[in-house]
């Protein structure tokens, strides 16, 4: 049990780390500003901004019940991962650990978002907002997708195909809350708190890219000599 509460608190901070890691959290303020700019209440800003975050959080839990539960039940993958699986978690947490550090960079540039789905939403009004978040989360930077693989790894390691990756949602939530609640009271406190988050995201990705890098260097020198 002290193991699972381990991993949920790993995939947890995960998931807060994908929030606040720039990609994801320029796109998350810019899409409740967008929702937000329509809509001319407090209220009405935080619900959309409470249903972007259920979009971001349905599909990080769909995408990632899809891979679980085909690695978990798919009787030839789940055989490959029970022989091959205690070799394959170091160098994988290794690789995830360097996108983290910035050790390896990869520019998959950004086509914005389509016309298509910017009259889409408007259509939908503040509803809008959980197709947002849905399209967002699936739109994955390097840095949000390593993060995203660490948070599988971890629950495939504890063969958790649901409460995991409902964690690692409710991570990637709750600092989009918060700005939603900052939207709704003051713009300007927005900047300040996007400042301070730019400054603590750098030193939280090195603190724990490094870590996990250690972690797997360690598991697979373990694998090798054991």
């Amino acid at each position: 049990m002290s193991e699972f509460f381990l991993a949920a608190a790993s995939v947890l901070w995960l998931g807060v780390l994908t929030s606040i890691s720039p990609c994801p959290l320029a796109t998350n303020i810019a899409a409740i500003s967008y929702i937000g700019r329509r809509v001319d209440n407090t209220r009405s800003v935080l619900v959309a901004g409470l249903l972007y975050t259920l979009g971001r959080m349905a599909a990080y839990l769909g995408l990632a019940f899809v891979l679980l539960a085909t690695a978990l039940t798919v009787p030839q993958v789940s055989m490959f991962l029970q022989k091959y699986m205690h070799m394959l978690l170091g160098p994988t947490l290794i690789l995830v650990g360097m996108f983290l550090v910035e050790l390896i960079q990869v520019n998959l540039g950004g086509g914005g978002v389509s016309e298509r789905l910017k009259k889409t939403v408007d259509a939908l009004g503040v509803w809008g907002a959980l197709l947002l978040g849905v399209v967002f989360a699936l739109a994955f930077c390097p840095t949000s997708a390593a993060l995203f693989f660490g948070s599988v790894m971890a629950s495939l390691q504890a063969e958790s195909a649901i409460a995991l990756p409902l964690v690692y949602g409710i991570g990637t939530a709750l600092p989009v809350l918060a700005f939603a609640l900052l939207i709704a009271v003051s713009a300007r406190s927005v900047g300040i708190a996007f400042n301070v988050l730019s400054k603590i995201d750098w030193w939280s990705r090195m603190i724990t890219g490094w870590l996990i890098i250690l972690v797997g260097v360690w598991l697979t020198l373990r694998s090798l000599f054991s």
